[in-house]
């Protein structure tokens, strides 16, 4: 059985939004939720304040979408004539 403040579906129809302590009594039903649901929000004080996800959404939210190969290859600055050589000159002395 439910309390009216256990959760609710937000304006999306599928995120729910759990209350800290709520959360914490059902963790097993809200991590459930969101391999089966999507993402779950829990709030602090009325705010949005975590979102618990599955590991599979983490991993397509963290993973790179190309290699760091590929992205050097799509830069919009390939073939200009860059200066990066360093810069010989000592630095300037100090008073300390």
């Amino acid at each position: 059985m439910k309390t009216a403040n256990a959760s609710r579906t937000s304006s999306s129809g599928t995120a729910k939004q759990w209350q800290l302590q709520e959360a914490k009594n059902r963790l097993s039903q809200v991590v459930d939720q969101a391999l089966h649901d999507g993402p779950q929000t829990i709030t602090l004080r009325g705010k949005p304040t975590a979102v618990v996800i599955s590991v599979e959404e983490f991993r397509d939210l963290t993973s790179p979408r190309t290699s760091l190969a590929s992205f050097f290859r799509q830069s919009p600055l390939i073939g200009l004539d860059l200066d990066l050589e360093r810069s010989q000159d000592l630095p300037r002395e100090l008073d300390l």
